[in-house]
């Protein structure tokens, strides 16, 4: 018997749309809302071609996200690129196997 193929090609894809939904559903916006933004973040990067999951698809969901969040006021564009940073710092600096850990600070 085959094992199943993952879902996601990467983590990050998964926790990327398990963070999405949960905002959703906790009443951040609605998903036809999410779809519209999402789709129109498609098109403007002239990805017309049917996406299969991959990188492509995952950096416009990204974009899509931090870009509602922003405009909805429930970020601030240098806060999400500091917290970017301090994942990229902390996921570098951790041993491979390790569990990657941000601290509140978003410091290592």
């Amino acid at each position: 018997m085959n094992a199943p193929e993952p879902v996601f090609e990467a983590p990050w894809h998964a926790h990327l749309f398990a963070l999405t939904v949960h905002l959703n559903e906790s009443g951040l916006f609605d998903w036809p809302f999410w779809a519209d933004r999402f789709g129109a973040t498609l098109a403007q990067h002239g990805l017309r071609r049917e996406l299969n999951g991959g990188e492509d698809y995952f950096n416009a969901w990204l974009e899509t996200l931090e870009t509602l969040l922003i405009d909805a006021g429930h970020a601030r564009p240098g806060d999400l690129r500091s917290l970017r940073d301090g994942w990229e710092a902390a996921y570098l600096s951790t041993p491979h196997g390790d569990p990657v850990r941000l601290s509140a600070a978003g410091n290592v």
